[in-house]
């Protein structure tokens, strides 16, 4: 067996750091980022999601009356689009669901729900005045990008502030 000297054990080493140092900066500087100042929180996207669009919409919370379903609770839902987008070939969009504190303690208690499913959203994060979710089966069409979505999520790129 050849012994290899500390000199050539270092320098070796020293390669190693310097690539980890470069594809730590490469990495940190090829990400797209969503800010959302209005509500406080920011998606890491890929590169590859780099001219993506917003959608503002409204999701709508019922509770059951007398007479079936009464829209009783509203509030932002906000759609990150892949710029690849099309009306011929929709991908999966990232939508961020914004509950004041006491509507997220409401539909933790079922005061009113925001869908047919069973369960309620999922929490993506949150900050002193809001909840950020993930609506319930929001991926359940397996459209076009939702494995890459669920990547996303799942890779704690959500950060409220």
């Amino acid at each position: 067996m050849r012994t290899v000297s500390k000199r050539a054990l270092l320098s070796a080493l020293c390669v190693v750091v310097i690539a980890a140092v470069v594809l730590v900066v490469i990495v940190t500087f090829d990400k797209t980022q969503y800010r959302n100042a209005q509500y406080g929180f920011y998606v890491s996207l890929p590169s590859t999601w780099k001219g993506y669009s917003v959608i503002d919409q409204t999701w709508t919370g019922y509770t059951n009356g007398p007479n079936g379903q009464v829209a009783s609770e509203h509030g932002p839902e906000i759609l990150i689009r892949h710029p690849a987008w099309t009306t011929k070939d929709p991908r999966q969009d990232i939508p961020v669901m914004v509950f004041t504190l006491a509507q997220w303690n409401a539909i933790q208690q079922e005061k009113f729900y925001i869908s047919a499913a069973p369960i309620g959203p999922s929490e993506l994060g949150r900050n002193s005045t809001y909840v950020f979710g993930l609506p319930p089966r929001y991926n359940y069409a397996y459209i076009t990008g939702w494995e890459e979505v669920d990547k996303i999520l799942q890779g704690h790129s959500f950060h409220a502030f």
